[in-house]
């Protein structure tokens, strides 16, 4: 079978595209044939490195995907060969077969596309975990979400709508706000043209964000900060910028502010049914309406490396896919 590879640590470009050996379920197990894998800015970090945890070289990167189970390893009783699923791996997405644990596999609900089931797994569930779980958004609260035209950024806004509260959605473009506001933004902020700190007083007559979605880090951090409401929430997502802020601890005490990690991963590894509980509520919302993934590009296989890139360069908007069997 076909698999992208990772032998060195480095830029998406060093990635190969080559023949491998076909996996194999053990017990325990479900070998999947992948027709969609889902991008996720994650992946341009782990190969180079980057990441909360580095994988042992060579290997094959990709997290989420979904597609048809080919065999099943003993004592698998949750799904059975020919079922379309959704499943989440540490690694090894970007191939045409993977093997998972069959704990990590649900089946996809009727009428979804594969497309759309592998980009609801790590974006919608770490949204969720972020919004619902750690800030407990509230209806009727204002929630900022930074970076907001990206995966987790629309996904975060769509969240809060169904709870809900006002989301305020900010990005580098209008034309990137224009999607946040197909989305359900109520309100927009382009802070490549806006000073940040008055856009967001401006939106909140003053009073600041009830809960600040940041998945970007850098220098929009301590002004979002600086900014957000009393008893306010701040999630630490992630560092699209590519630097992690530093944060004058003082701002917690001025605002009886929190600041909240949101490692989904971990916690779906650590609280597996809540983890399973969420992403229920998740395709309920799905099946409604309430959210509706936005899937801007699709790519082959060999043109991985060229869907990385796109990503570091947040050129991307919603999720892209790779289809290992185009």
């Amino acid at each position: 079978m076909k698999a992208v590879v990772c032998k060195a640590w480095g830029l998406p470009d060093s990635l190969v595209v080559e023949q491998v050996a076909a996996p194999v379920a053990a017990a325990g197990q479900v070998l999947v044939e992948v027709q969609a894998a889902g991008v996720n800015f994650p992946d341009v970090l782990i190969i180079q490195g980057k990441y909360q945890f580095k994988p042992e070289l060579p290997f094959t990167p990709g997290s989420e995907l979904s597609g048809v189970v080919a065999a099943l390893g003993e004592g698998v009783t949750n799904v059975k060969v020919g079922d379309r699923v959704i499943a989440f791996s540490a690694q090894g997405a970007f191939a045409q077969q993977i093997v998972v644990p069959a704990q990590a596999v649900m089946p996809m609900p009727p009428g979804m596309d594969f497309d759309t089931a592998a980009a609801i797994t790590l974006t919608y569930g770490t949204s969720h975990h972020a919004v619902v779980d750690r800030a407990a958004l509230k209806a009727g609260e204002t929630m900022l979400v930074l970076g907001a035209a990206g995966g987790v950024g629309l996904a975060a806004i769509e969240i809060g709508k169904a709870l809900g509260a006002r989301v305020i959605a900010a990005a580098s473009s209008d034309e990137k706000l224009a999607v946040c506001r197909e989305h359900g933004a109520d309100a927009t902020i382009n802070y490549a043209t806006e000073d940040l700190r008055e856009a967001i007083k401006a939106a909140t007559d003053g009073k600041g964000p009830d809960v600040i979605y940041d998945p970007v880090g850098g220098v929009y951090a301590e002004p979002a900060f600086r900014s957000i409401g009393w008893r306010g929430r701040y999630l630490v997502v992630g560092f699209a910028n590519g630097e992690i802020p530093k944060l004058p601890l003082n701002l917690t005490l001025l605002k009886g502010a929190s600041l909240m990690g949101v490692f989904w991963g971990e916690f779906a590894k650590r609280e597996p049914k809540a983890s399973l509980a969420a992403m229920r509520e998740l395709m309920g919302w799905l099946a409604e309406g309430k959210i509706r993934p936005r899937i801007s590009g699709r790519y082959t296989l060999e043109q991985t490396a060229q869907a990385l890139n796109d990503m570091a360069a947040r050129k991307v908007t919603g999720k892209v896919v790779i289809l290992p069997q185009a």
